[in-house]
């Protein structure tokens, strides 16, 4: 069964364009798992803890590390919030904020289309 992939606003286009082609390719066969395995490593999504159903898909190009943001709904759909290229160990706090705070306006947003 398959999983759908889209974009909450242009956070994450913005920032797809602006990587090179190699690290394009990377992002793409991480969305080609999510899309097609049931089970998707957690090398490529992973639940961010102490987070309400915030994920985050890893990308990984030579020594660099992106992460993108994004949260099930309904089951099969994924919704891609902000991306960002990880500089430190740990996830930024700031980032991680950023994400939760997208996700609550994506299903405010998602509950006033519906009334």
């Amino acid at each position: 069964m398959a999983r759908e992939i889209i974009f909450y606003k242009n956070y994450f286009i913005d920032f797809y364009i602006a990587q090179n082609i190699k690290v394009q390719e990377k992002i793409e066969y991480a969305f080609k798992l999510i899309r097609t395995v049931e089970s998707v490593p957690e090398k490529f999504l992973k639940h961010i803890k102490s987070t309400d159903g915030l994920y985050e898909i890893r990308i990984k190009y030579r020594s660099d590390i992106f992460r993108i943001f994004c949260c099930f709904d309904e089951g099969r759909i994924v919704i891609l919030f902000n991306a960002f290229q990880k500089k430190t160990q740990k996830t930024p706090k700031k980032e991680i904020e950023k994400g939760l705070k997208l996700k609550q306006e994506y299903f405010q947003n998602k509950k006033g289309d519906k009334s």
